[in-house]
């Protein structure tokens, strides 16, 4: 006779073991602790075996049933199902010690340190990019459908040249586990020109921390006149486009508010603009007011108070201190903002473009809004120019700095 589920849940415990028949072998095995176990005995190779099905209740009457019949199946094939199940699990089991994220670590290793920024660029894209995503699959099953998706995500964010750092990390990963024999190929190699192309023709820019800490001290060393000093020392830390810094005006300074508010008129997108300024920025501009050059502009032109500086101002200051048009521009501040601010920092994409002013929009389509992030935005403000000011100090270590900020 078959069991009923009211039989099973009221099964009580003995003074010695016993079982409960259902059919075909399916029996549920009741111990004096009061734990119940699903069993499935069967004859295989003229042996009597015991298959364990799983505990009651989480394997109810129906489930246990439906395990017998798929071990029913397999015996039908010739298949032990004590031998399948042993055999998955130790499928499982290579599974785990052959996952990417295993294999990249141990890969780390045997590639030893190289550069300290270059290493912990390449860590950040692993434990960023890469292991959430492919991390615990085994590396032999990563297809490149399945890379491709993991790098779709980095350009999602608009981190185009990072996908690429992130495809040429996980080739190197994939190519040491083909030479210790844990996979057949490199999926990376299939995804030729599937990722979109890193632009040439963008404003030359300083990314890497090295650079930009060099940067820096130039800008900090560098001797011109107030107006053009003042504004190359301001532009990395508000990272505002060059025609915005240039035509700067004091009525769009909050100094109460420790903000600049840029009208629409004078914007790209043609929506107004907030930029918060951190405690540097700030004492910068509070030093420009004490120069009392009787402008409408925050810094004017030197043959006229009455028009901004000249367009070309900031990338003579730049040529100056030795940057060529190919290494840094007045543009480029905001490529580098940009990159350090996603890749070091680790701040929100969503923050950095609004912080940016690009076109941001949200689930409804709405356009992009000033006041968006804008205390989060204030935090980050204050922490890069922090990180500017470590960096050109030549202390710029980010988890400090972030432990500081308690962001």
């Amino acid at each position: 006779m078959k069991l009923k589920d009211s039989t099973v849940r009221s099964a009580k415990p003995r003074e010695k073991n016993y079982k409960l028949y259902d059919e075909r072998g399916l029996y549920l095995f009741v111990k004096t602790t009061g734990s119940k176990l699903w069993r499935y005995k069967y004859r295989f190779d003229g042996k009597e075996k015991v298959f364990s099905l799983g505990p009651y209740p989480d394997v109810s009457l129906a489930s246990a049933r439906k395990k017998l019949e798929e071990a029913r199946v397999l015996l039908a094939k010739g298949i032990d199902p004590m031998a399948q199940k042993l055999a998955t699990k130790a499928a499982k089991r290579e599974g785990a010690t052959n996952s990417f994220e295993t294999i990249a670590r141990e890969w780390l290793i045997k590639r030893g340190p190289k550069s300290a920024s270059g290493d912990a660029r390449l860590t950040r894209i692993l434990e960023k990019d890469l292991y959430p995503q492919i991390g615990a699959m085994p590396v032999a099953e990563i297809t490149p459908t399945i890379l491709l998706k993991a790098l779709e995500l980095i350009e999602s964010r608009g981190a185009v040249q990072t996908a690429h750092k992130a495809k040429q990390c996980a080739g190197q990963v994939f190519r040491y586990a083909i030479a210790t024999g844990r996979a057949d190929r490199d999926p990376s190699a299939d995804l030729k020109g599937a990722l979109k192309t890193v632009s040439t023709n963008h404003h030359s820019a300083l990314v890497h921390p090295q650079e930009v800490a060099d940067l820096m001290r130039a800008i900090h060393a560098y001797q011109a006149t107030p107006s053009v000093m003042l504004a190359i020392r301001l532009a990395p830390y508000i990272f505002c486009r060059p025609g915005e810094l240039r035509k700067l005006e004091w009525s769009e300074i909050n100094f109460d508010e420790a903000r600049i508010e840029i009208p629409a008129s004078k914007m790209k997108l043609n929506e107004p603009h907030i930029i918060p300024l951190s405690t540097q920025a700030l004492a910068i501009l509070t030093e420009a007011r004490g120069m009392s050059w009787q402008s409408k502009y925050v810094f004017p032109n030197a043959r006229s108070n009455a028009r901004p500086m000249s367009d070309n101002a900031l990338r003579v200051a730049l040529r100056t201190m030795g940057y060529t048009n190919e290494q840094m521009t007045p543009h480029g501040f905001r490529a580098m903002a940009r990159t350090l601010l996603d890749e070091v920092l680790e701040f929100p994409a969503d923050w950095i473009e609004h912080q940016l002013a690009h076109a941001v929009r949200d689930a409804n389509g709405r356009a992009y809004n000033r006041t968006r992030h804008l205390e989060g935005r204030r935090k980050m403000m204050q922490m890069w120019a922090d990180y500017l000011d470590r960096l050109r100090r030549g202390k710029a270590d980010v988890a400090t700095l972030k432990k500081g900020h308690r962001l």
